[in-house]
């Protein structure tokens, strides 16, 4: 062990002691200070002579608690595996990488799979004991089984009665309880039938969801599943836009007058790391934006309420910019000048005028300018006909 190593994250589990490895017993019989929760302290009872610090809630307010211990033997002690939605994760952000070393012992999401006998490569794992249910909303999928852990036994109540709300209430809940341990217990239920008031911590729930009202993992999903007055990307050319905006992974795309939120949350829904900014000018959109992104559970959505341009060049630099309305020379112009070099920008305009000044700009800057006319299905007294939406300009390129 290097010299300037002075903590040690140790996995614990249900079955204390007994789980740990030599090299974990040993860290615990040379500190000289032992972090941890409550119920992971209570495990090592009298034994080991180290200070025994009981970690606070929430959960960053002990890191300070932990760097003011710096140079002397440190051990903090987590559940199972501390880099799978565990302490180590967070600690790792304040700790050079050669100021520690980490024993993992066995996840909670591998001891449920085992249980369970699914694989867990095919299971989709999320940690719920400190987020909202809305982040399992996207993959409430039939056939796509789930592993969750939950804050307490009382959530599971709760859990349950999310599912049932958003039209998923035959789904089968599996509770698995202090998994590994002389407590462990496994019981089967639905989440509409759920009533069980006697779960034990910690708690972890496997979901085979029914067949509900899933919400598609493509592009351009049906506009039902956002809240709008009426200001929304459409859903074809929603596809068609994020097609254009092609977001990649831990990417940020800033959304110009972004209305309901639908191209910022479909850029986020596409993958967990990417980031957007809607920017909207209407006070009511903004608390619209928010509701439809608190359904999805997507808190890396951030809400600027102010006109654009206003304040675009002290937000941090995207990847990918959007403006679906609102169109001038004054905006298109800062933003040109706020974003750097290799930004994609995407805009879509529907008025002659904006239109010359994409044409301006695409001599410019070059790139693609695609005309978009869609017409669905309407009437004429007993006959049918297409009825046509407005024809819709779209300006991609790479600045």
């Amino acid at each position: 062990m290097s010299n300037t190593v002075w903590l040690t994250i140790i996995g614990l589990g249900e079955d204390g002691l007994d789980g740990l490895s030599l090299a974990s017993q040993n860290a615990l019989t040379e500190a000289t200070i032992i972090f941890g929760s409550r119920r992971l302290l209570s495990f090592l009872k009298t034994r080991f002579q180290g200070k025994k610090i009981e970690w606070p809630v929430p959960f960053e307010k002990g890191v300070s608690m932990l760097l003011a211990q710096r140079g002397k033997s440190v051990v903090m002690l987590a559940s199972g595996d501390p880099f799978w939605f565990g302490a180590g994760n967070v600690l790792a952000k304040y700790i050079a990488e050669d100021e520690w070393i980490a024993h993992p012992n066995r996840s909670c999401f591998s001891l449920a799979a085992c249980k369970l006998g699914w694989a867990i490569q095919d299971s989709l794992c999320h940690a719920l004991h400190a987020s909202p249910f809305s982040k399992i909303r996207k993959d409430l999928q039939y056939k796509q089984k789930l592993l969750v852990t939950l804050r307490n036994g009382d959530a599971v109540a709760d859990l349950a009665k999310y599912l049932s709300r958003e039209g998923f209430g035959e789904s089968k809940l599996i509770i698995l309880e202090a998994l590994g341990g002389k407590r462990q217990r496994v019981r089967k239920t639905t989440a509409e039938k759920y009533d069980w008031r006697d779960v034990n911590h910690p708690v972890m729930a496997a979901i085979e969801p029914s067949n509900g009202p899933s919400l598609p993992y493509s592009s351009g999903r049906d506009n039902r599943f956002f809240d709008h007055d009426g200001q929304i990307t459409k859903t074809p050319m929603r596809a068609l836009t994020l097609s254009a905006l092609a977001p990649c992974a831990g990417e940020l795309l800033w959304d110009i007058g972004a209305g309901s939120g639908s191209i910022s949350i479909e850029w986020l829904l596409a993958h967990p790391t990417c980031k957007a900014i809607a920017i909207e000018k209407n006070g009511a959109r903004c608390d619209r934006i928010a509701k439809n992104g608190y359904r999805y559970g997507l808190d890396r959505l951030k809400i600027v309420k102010t006109k654009a341009p206003d304040g675009l060049k002290k937000l941090e630099k995207p990847d990918a910019v959007f403006i679906g309305g609102g169109l001038d020379i004054n905006l298109l112009n800062n933003v040109l000048e706020s974003i750097e070099s290799g930004t994609r920008l995407v805009i879509n305009v529907v008025t002659l005028e904006s239109e010359i000044i994409l044409l301006q700009k695409q001599r410019e800057f070059g790139g693609q300018l695609t005309r978009f006319e869609i017409s669905n299905l309407g009437s004429i007294g007993t006959k049918s006909c297409w009825k046509a939406a407005y024809p819709i300009t779209q300006w991609s390129v790479t600045v």
